[in-house]
């Protein structure tokens, strides 16, 4: 049995007439009767009876017409489905991001999808840059917003979408706080906590070094707003991306740094081999929050 036998069927019953169901389906009306007397041998029921004036629904039939409706009905919503699907309008996507960039231009990026893709369900995980390239390689996630560098290989695709200074955060009362911008040199007796990554480790180390001092690490910690929350308890300082100003925590204050002020990156990152629409979808929004040209 084949779904034109179906819509065959259908035809003749919501019109129980074969020759308006003919010119219904633009077949001829003979080619059209023995379809639908096919379709009774294969099932072995009567769903027609018929005489030489009019065409009536047996009980079988009737049934059979309900069901026959809601198979084509599924059906049509399989192929309306899949043509989305193929658009990126519809499916789920799993996303990583570092916790500080959730006070940033990223939160864009969410609401732009939910509006633009409510069918594409975002899975949202918020791991360190090194967990997202784990996770990446072992399929766990789609698609990654990460602070470069990361120890990617070629299977993945890694691009930088925007920039942004740093700013340092002191507690509230601290002797810095009464200046609008800190030199760098003016930290080096002062206590850092900072993120557990790598990357930001090394940087804060050169940017140190580059003042002329080493920089006095006491606590990591995963999270950019723990961090922010410790120094809020006078447990020492640390230097933060700017768009944690808009993490606003009574106990610390930001402060901008003396020209030329270091800034960080932001990346987006995916699978090389990955060609799912929905992810295509979501690439175009963040290449327009950044307002780059289109994706690669």
């Amino acid at each position: 049995m084949e779904l034109r036998h179906l819509r065959y069927f259908v035809a003749v019953a919501e019109e129980l007439h074969f020759g308006r169901a003919a010119e219904r389906l633009g077949l001829a009306q003979p080619p059209l009767s023995q379809q639908i007397q096919a379709l009774e041998r294969e099932i072995g029921v009567l769903l027609l009876d018929r005489t030489k004036r009019r065409v009536e629904m047996t009980a079988a039939g009737e049934i059979f017409l309900q069901e026959s409706r809601k198979i084509l009905e599924a059906a049509d919503q399989a192929v309306l489905a899949a043509r989305r699907a193929a658009r990126g309008e519809i499916g789920t996507l799993a996303v990583g991001f570092v916790s500080s960039v959730v006070y940033g231009k990223v939160t864009s990026i969410f609401r732009l999808m939910q509006v633009e893709y409510p069918e594409v369900r975002l899975l949202l995980q918020d791991l360190s840059s090194a967990e997202q390239v784990e996770a990446m390689r072992a399929h766990r996630l789609d698609v990654g917003l990460v602070r470069p560098p990361v120890e990617a290989d070629d299977s993945l695709i890694t691009r930088v979408i925007w920039r942004e200074p740093l700013v340092v955060v002191l507690p509230r009362g601290h002797r810095l706080c009464g200046q609008k911008r800190i030199a760098i040199e003016e930290l080096s007796e002062e206590s850092f906590l900072i993120v557990h990554s790598p990357g930001f480790f090394d940087q804060l180390v050169r940017i140190c070094a580059l003042a002329g001092f080493s920089p006095r690490i006491i606590q990591e910690a995963h999270s950019t707003p723990t961090i922010v929350n410790l120094i809020a308890a006078g447990m020492g300082v640390s230097i933060v991306p700017a768009s944690l100003r808009n993490l606003h925590r009574q106990g610390v204050v930001y402060r901008s740094i003396e020209p030329p002020a270091p800034t960080i990156d932001l990346a987006v990152m995916w699978r090389k081999s990955d060609r799912s629409p929905a992810l295509h979808s979501f690439l175009e929004i963040v290449w327009r929050v950044a307002g780059l040209e289109s994706p690669p």
